[in-house]
């Protein structure tokens, strides 16, 4: 799954990038480190000339508690294998959680890279995924309007649509991808008229060959470290955390030989 990414907020590039305004007033600083709860920035298909900083933790409306459902999958219940070759049927719209989100609530989650690591050992063998041209890109996202009816707080909340692997996740183990739209695809991915068999066309691996997997320190198992110093390669760190072994299978060299024991991250509510 993607529960971890980076944005770097540069208002000036992203309203080019995107076309979008400007916001008056900068209420999400950048983050090398996006976690679950943590706010971001998104646009959504309600108001796609906005920068929105909505909270990673996606909620449907009709909930009686805060879910933090970070993931949604697109063959939902279905290819339980991960088969990265599936070609069935897209099962999130029989997902209650996320049927309604896929038809009408769509947005487009900002990135500069994101974290993973093997299936099983997941961030205690932590990758930084980047694009090779370091080029922003968007994650496709879904969001929905929550409020706790017992405090009256509105939260505006999102989460990560992901599908099968691609080349880079195979590459490092991992048995999920998150979705990434091609450029071309991030305005129709905002279009309320798109007929939803073209929606579900677009839940499908982006290139992998297009991205780089670098391996970096445990340190992002945190997530209250946010700075940019977690993004450095560990051959050039100086960080030994890192198991050599994922290393060595994605043919990176050179490693410093400071151990150090990282710290757990605290828990995070329940993520799907």
């Amino acid at each position: 799954m993607c529960g971890r990414f980076v944005q770097i907020i540069d208002v000036e590039l992203l309203a080019r990038r995107f076309g979008v305004k400007q916001p008056e007033q900068i209420s999400v600083q950048s983050n090398f480190n996006v976690a679950p709860g943590d706010f971001a920035y998104v646009i959504t298909n309600e108001k796609p000339d906005e920068l929105q900083a909505f909270q990673f933790a996606f909620t449907p409306s009709w909930a009686k508690k805060k879910m933090y459902l970070i993931n949604a999958r697109a063959e939902g219940d279905l290819n339980k294998e991960n088969d990265p070759n599936y070609k069935g049927e897209m099962g999130i719209l029989k997902k209650p959680a996320f049927r309604t989100a896929i038809k009408s609530k769509r947005c487009l989650v900002i990135a500069n890279g994101y974290f993973e690591g093997p299936e099983e050992e997941k961030l205690s063998k932590p990758f930084h995924i980047s694009k090779k041209n370091g080029e922003v890109f968007c994650f496709a996202g879904i969001w929905d309007t929550w409020i706790d009816h017992d405090t009256g707080e509105v939260d505006n909340t999102f989460g990560i649509i992901t599908v099968v692997a691609n080349s880079i996740s195979q590459q490092i183990g991992h048995h999920r991808s998150p979705l990434i739209l091609d450029k071309k695809d991030e305005k129709k991915w905002l279009d309320n008229n798109l007929p939803i068999d073209e929606v579900l066309s677009l839940l499908k691996p982006y290139p992998g060959k297009e991205f780089k997997a670098e391996p970096i320190s445990i340190r992002v198992k945190n997530p209250r470290n946010k700075g940019k110093d977690i993004l450095i390669p560990i051959n050039q760190g100086g960080n030994t955390e890192y198991d050599v072994s994922a290393k060595k299978s994605l043919k990176l060299q050179g490693m410093g030989h400071n151990k150090r024991k990282e710290e757990e991250p605290p828990q995070q509510g329940t993520l799907f």
